[in-house]
């Protein structure tokens, strides 16, 4: 057997002996990688049963999430609210929505800790769904803002001191701008046209980088629970019925701006190039996805949002575009350390994805700013 096998066989081995901690209703008969997640090890288990064929295994990444017991909490908080809305209130006829929740261990917990270390967790898998990493039409515009409008409404009665804060920091953009000039200093960059550009381009935009956190801090806006990562593909569709089903990935799940959803529901779902293209010169923001997605989340949105949300939705679409390119370029010039990378200049070019988009978002404001101002 060649080291590469051996290698292989010893890890499906590793992956199996955690699958078999989660009280799996058949046998396990494949295990295999899922999804394009940045930041954990995510597996699809198949197992030889007729009431449950799959489930999700993750391992989760400690570095990033300190506190994985306080994520699993969140998640179990979060899921057990959603599934008692649901029951007090059905929603309406032609409309089903589905929570994944939490499989417990042979030991009776929502994880798992292997001899190594690792911290590991099951979750249901959402069957008859699948998700897309680009908004494919209009209509699958419009039920991507459904998705997180239904999401938000549904915890919307949740107090938010209910959920533990587990990335402290986590979209409070002057934070990333103070990371990105620790970095900057420690480390230098090595400079290109590209770096040039990304340079400039933060250069000229921190000022402008504590528009939300200056509103929350005057009283005009309020923490609520958020998704916290309503990426697209965090979006599960009915293959059958092709409406939105659920929201996935709740890892992120905490108190925080309902802003930074839906700016980064925007963000993720109006590059029709997505987020791994390397056509980064021809990023564009479509308004008219932007316009889909937003009628979809506001028939539902509506109910919670308040006169001082709506001034800084066109705001939050801006920013959670640079912040998220601000954190790749702070990657990059880190060595990257946080988010995966398939090479060294990885997160660079998504950060100049992420960048050319705010560009667009900045060129189009007045168009956007219109479709809010419909919208209302």
């Amino acid at each position: 057997m060649t080291k590469d096998l051996d290698t292989r066989g010893k890890t499906l081995d590793h992956l199996a002996a955690a699958a078999g901690r989660f009280k799996p209703r058949g046998k396990v008969v494949d295990i295999r990688d899922y999804g394009h997640g940045n930041v954990h090890g995510t597996f699809l288990v198949t197992l030889d049963s007729e009431s449950e064929k799959h489930f999700i295994l993750q391992r989760i990444n400690t570095q990033v999430f300190h506190r994985p017991e306080l994520v699993m909490l969140n998640m179990r908080t979060c899921t057990e609210h959603v599934h008692k809305r649901l029951q007090r209130a059905p929603l309406s006829e032609g409309r089903c929505w589905q929570t994944p929740y939490v499989l417990l261990s042979r030991d009776g917990l929502d994880h798992w800790i292997d001899p190594g270390g690792s911290f590991w967790r099951a979750i249901s898998f959402i069957e008859g769904s699948q998700s897309f990493d680009i908004i494919q039409d209009i209509e699958h515009g419009r039920e991507v803002g459904t998705a997180l409008g239904m999401f938000q409404s549904l915890i919307s009665d949740l107090p938010a001191e209910r959920l533990a804060d587990t990335l402290e920091g986590f979209h409070v953009t002057p934070r990333y701008l103070r990371h990105y000039d620790e970095v900057l200093a420690r480390k230098g960059a090595v400079k290109s046209p590209e770096v040039n550009y990304l340079l400039r381009f933060v250069s000229e935009r921190r000022g402008w980088a504590p528009i939300l956190e200056e509103a929350r801090a005057q009283g005009r806006l309020s923490l609520r629970p958020i998704h916290g990562d309503p990426k697209v593909n965090n979006v599960m569709i009915d293959t059958a019925t092709r409406r939105a089903i659920s929201m996935v990935d709740l890892d992120t799940v905490k108190p925080g701006l309902v802003h930074y959803d839906i700016g980064d529901c925007l963000r993720s779902g109006c590059n029709p190039l997505g987020e791994e293209t390397m056509r980064w010169e021809t990023v564009r923001f479509e308004p008219d996805l932007c316009r889909a997605v937003l009628q979809g989340y506001l028939l539902l949105a509506r109910d919670f949002l308040t006169e001082n949300d709506y001034e800084y939705l066109y705001e939050a679409i801006r920013l959670i575009a640079f912040e998220l390119g601000l954190r790749f370029f702070t990657d990059y010039l880190e060595g990257n350390v946080y988010f995966k990378a398939r090479h060294g200049e990885h997160n660079l070019a998504r950060a100049l994805v992420q960048f050319k988009l705010t560009e667009s978002i900045e060129f189009q404001r007045a168009t956007i700013d219109a479709i809010i101002r419909d919208m209302r």
